[in-house]
């Protein structure tokens, strides 16, 4: 990596840990900078302004993700021919995965972005919506694959595929609010017990409720 490119993504990660912290509106561009110990041209050499640099953390961040995504589920498919058990693997999976990140560094970038919307250009918008269209795309073909051999009762797996992504961020909400890292872990497994409970080849008639209520 050339020395430019590292500056590059110094200052991407800057950003991402400061905009994680407190949110893009509070984050400026001179505490960056000075962070990354670079001059003020230095760093409109690479960005022109936050709206940019908004949409690099945004790419940054949606590479990375698929990386993630790719990785586990890859590994979980390497680990079971059965779909269902796949898609269980990878919560499971990515149920750690989280937890490590939300150790580190607890907040989500994109849901930052969204709850300050209106200081982002469309292009920034934009991406943040591809990017949950496109998560919640892939674990409805996860989902259509257990459905395929397991019954869903009836369950709506549009629904049920948007319920994750929902999870995720209720859980990074939730534990900054009550400073517990474990909180998104939790809602992840918590889901991967409702996707067994939706194709399990039994309903228990005390839970169908909770199991079935995307088809409701």
């Amino acid at each position: 990596m050339s020395k430019g490119s590292e500056t590059r993504e110094r200052i991407l990660a800057i950003a991402e840990a400061a905009v994680l912290d407190k949110g893009f509106g509070a984050t400026s561009i001179d505490e960056i900078i000075a962070e990354a110990g670079i001059t003020k041209s230095g760093f409109f050499y690479h960005f022109k302004d936050k709206n940019q640099l908004a949409r690099e953390m945004v790419n940054r961040f949606v590479v990375d993700n698929e990386r993630i995504l790719d990785d586990i589920f890859g590994r979980s498919r390497e680990l079971s021919d059965d779909p269902l058990q796949r898609l269980l693997i990878g919560l499971k999976l990515l149920a750690e995965a989280l937890a490590d990140v939300q150790r580190a560094h607890p907040g989500c970038i994109l849901a930052s972005i969204c709850y300050q919307e209106r200081l982002f250009d469309r292009d920034v918008v934009e991406s943040t919506r591809r990017f949950a269209m496109d998560w919640n795309a892939r674990f409805r073909g996860y989902l259509e694959e257990a459905a395929e051999v397991y019954p869903s009762h009836g369950a709506d797996l549009d629904d049920l595929s948007e319920t994750l992504l929902c999870l995720i961020d209720g859980g990074i909400i939730l534990g900054k609010i009550a400073g517990d890292p474990g909180c998104v872990e939790r809602q992840v497994l918590a889901y991967r017990n409702l996707v067994k409970l939706t194709f399990s080849s039994v309903v228990p008639s005390a839970v169908p409720k909770l199991a079935l209520v995307a088809a409701e």
